[in-house]
């Protein structure tokens, strides 16, 4: 179809269905149930070399739009919903054309479970949102803060474990996406014109990368605990064909770092946030 600016399809291959039969089995040890659900595709241009890094900043913006509308859309019939990019071939992306995927199903995933878990548990004691506080402590302590604007933050987050993994949050309390202001959108896509800018720029070559919104799942009482952010999780290690493995010790025991989060805050921090191929 012709297009504009972002558009949005179903997947034709879909991992999750509307139709699926909402069959359970418990066999003791093994259980199982049907999962219902919808995948679709956001192409963020129709033009197949403008990555979101090589996008200009209004353009990123319709894509942080139609993120919002998406996640408005599908949180009002499904219990919860994960816009992503899988980018690069390295990270498993089958087609060039620069896209995401927003998924959409009746069930909370393991990550979403674990982490909805640690910020109700935070917020039940301390009544203020475990990420807000812990924003506030990357601030004060600064080696990990890569870059800010007025409304949001990046951060290499203390506990990552890709080499170049950021953390990217909003400065005020927002659950979910759709709950974001006219400014903080646009303030968000001036950072991710940045963050991208940085990526690409690290080894000069098209970052690859799978990024990720979390927000509180369906429900008004996920709203107070959750603070919205998004995940990067990169990679190149050394250079643009040297990528860390999680193999090994990371498989079988724990993740381990070939840098700290600090050397690679530092590194980012000292990029130009001007895209090398527009220099």
């Amino acid at each position: 179809p012709h297009y504009s600016g972002p558009f949005v399809f179903t997947n034709d291959f879909a991992a999750l269905l509307p139709g699926t039969p909402a069959k359970a089995v418990d066999e003791g040890l093994i259980r199982y149930e049907g999962c219902r659900g919808t995948c679709r595709v956001i192409c963020y241009t129709p033009q197949h070399d403008k990555t979101l890094a090589l996008l200009p900043e209004r353009e990123i913006l319709r894509v942080i739009e139609e993120w919002c509308h998406q996640w408005k859309e599908l949180i009002a019939e499904y219990a919860w919903v994960q816009i992503f990019e899988n980018k690069g071939q390295m990270m498993g992306c089958s087609n060039p054309h620069p896209h995401g995927q927003i998924w959409a199903g009746d069930f909370i995933p393991n990550e979403i479970r674990a982490e909805s878990i640690s910020q109700t548990k935070y917020y039940q004691t301390h009544a203020t949102p475990l990420l807000m506080d812990y924003m506030q402590q990357e601030v004060r302590i600064g080696v990990r803060v890569i870059v800010e604007n007025a409304g949001w933050m990046m951060l290499t987050p203390f506990w990552a474990v890709w080499p170049y993994e950021c953390l990217v949050l909003p400065k005020r309390p927002v659950a979910r996406l759709d709950l974001l202001t006219e400014e903080e959108r646009s303030s968000l896509a001036g950072l991710l014109k940045i963050l991208l800018a940085k990526y690409d720029n690290l080894f000069e070559t098209s970052f690859p990368y799978t990024m990720g919104w979390h927000g509180a799942p369906a429900g008004e009482e996920n709203s107070r605990c959750w603070q919205v952010h998004a995940h990067f999780y990169t990679p190149l290690l050394r250079s643009a064909s040297i990528k860390k493995f999680m193999v090994g010790y990371e498989m079988l025991a724990e993740p381990q770092r070939d840098l700290t989060a600090e050397q690679a805050a530092e590194r980012l921090r000292a990029l130009s946030c001007v895209h090398y191929l527009d220099r």
